[in-house]
């Protein structure tokens, strides 16, 4: 019996040795299923599940004369099986094998993403829950804009990665799909039955029609889910590394005892693991590109498919598989300095604030458009004689006429600006 890949290593997955091992699976799953209908004798079947085997390297030498990878394995496995080999491979075409074996490997990695997407997921709650009141200032354009916490920055990156999430299960599914149909998919030499009970013991859906091949919009769905999620942890690298940089020091990826940023400048340190996150989500879409030529194939299949998926499959989930494991642990030990959030929440002397000045003197009844006339030249009076918005606002006769300190006081308090977090944690990790 060939056991299913159970491991917990993402290489491991797309080695020869499994590859051939999802082969062999598929093929005895298919001669136990053609015992069953009364085609394969029983004592055969049986030879075969307890003699079938293989060895890498003899497959490699056959395949050298026959340049033909399925047939080197049959031959290289009858080798061990004896006569009863004959019933291998009985009624099947190439692409029966290969495409039903790769819908295993690329189950079990999806398995592996949605584990390592947990881990990830628990991270983040638990610095974002760690920092859901710890304020700082929002960015847009990446200019100041107005209050946040950096708590509310997690739980977005929460979020977007439960979406990730969500599309990698869809994927799945839609590449959980075994085909024993035949040369053109029309079951010419098996039954359709014997697809529906190999696919049933390999825990996989029939594909409803298919070609030589199963349809590779599958695996375009499979890498498109991989790009988006690559997408977001670069997304978040990104934000890392802008937080990092000098002139703001909000956030730092973590740097260990002993480590060098720099061969010339002793004082670095670089935030090169997000560095490496946002180089590699480049690479994965470029692969999800590569799957979307693969859709389209002559007629019932060629080959052009092929080689492209032996590169971008293996490469693109281990890939994905390193940066969220990468990322988890730049999360987990990532350093803030909440002091230094509230220093650059201030450091625009409270122009922040302008749209709450602003709406105030709406409610009072002064037209929008001249509410933000008066706001808007204290704000550039602030930025141009660096100082104080707030001052500004009360030494303002026209500000002054329709709203008080108090009023004033009430649009510059932190608390409110930032009093909605705790609902928005309850939308997002309720």
């Amino acid at each position: 019996m060939i056991p299913r890949y159970t491991g917990k290593e993402m290489g491991a997955i797309w080695t020869e040795t499994r590859r051939y091992e999802a082969w062999l699976e598929v093929e005895l799953a298919v001669t136990d299923a053609l015992a069953d209908a009364g085609v394969v004798p029983a004592g055969d079947a049986r030879t075969l599940r307890e003699r079938a085997a293989f060895d890498v390297a003899r497959i490699e030498e056959i395949e050298q004369t026959t340049q033909h990878d399925v047939i080197a394995f049959t031959t290289a496995v009858a080798e061990k099986a004896g006569p009863s080999a004959r019933w291998l491979h009985f009624g099947l075409t190439s692409s029966d094998v290969l495409d039903t074996a790769l819908a295993l490997q690329m189950r079990a990695a999806c398995d592996l993403i949605l584990s390592r997407v947990d881990d990830l997921l628990a991270a983040v709650r638990t610095r974002a829950q760690e920092h859901r009141d710890t304020p700082m200032i929002g960015r847009t354009h990446g200019v100041h804009a107005e209050p946040m916490t950096f708590g509310v920055k997690l739980a977005l990156w929460y979020a977007e990665l439960q979406r990730g999430r969500t599309r990698v299960v869809r994927a799945r599914e839609a590449v959980a799909v075994g085909k024993i149909s035949g040369a053109v998919g029309m079951f010419a030499h098996l039954d359709p039955s014997i697809e529906e009970a190999v696919c049933r013991t390999l825990g996989l859906e029939p594909a409803p029609v298919s070609s030589q091949v199963i349809q590779r919009d599958r695996h375009a769905e499979l890498l498109s889910a991989l790009a988006i999620l690559a997408a977001t942890l670069e997304k978040c690298a990104l934000e890392i590394r802008g937080l990092q940089k000098t002139e703001i020091g909000e956030v730092e990826e973590p740097f260990g005892r002993g480590q060098k940023g720099s061969s010339a400048m002793p004082h670095k340190r670089n935030p090169i693991g997000c560095e490496q996150i946002v180089g590699l989500a480049r690479l994965i879409r470029g692969n999800a590109m590569a799957a979307m030529e693969n859709v389209a194939l002559w007629h019932e299949r060629d080959i052009s498919h092929s080689s492209v998926e032996r590169v971008i499959l293996p490469d693109s989930f281990i890939a994905v598989d390193h940066m969220l494991r990468r990322f988890t642990r730049i999360v987990s030990g990532m350093v803030v300095y909440p002091e230094r959030m509230r220093e650059n929440l201030g450091r625009s002397r409270g122009v922040v604030f302008s749209g709450s000045v602003l709406l105030e003197l709406a409610r009072r009844g002064i037209s929008r458009e001249q509410a933000y006339e008066w706001v808007q030249r204290n704000a550039m009076r602030s930025f141009h004689e660096q100082r104080d918005f707030k001052q500004l606002l009360l030494d303002d006769p026209d500000v002054a006429a329709v709203v008080g300190r108090e009023v004033i006081d009430e649009a510059f308090d932190l608390g409110t600006q930032l009093g909605h977090a705790r609902t928005i944690f309850e939308r997002v990790f309720r």
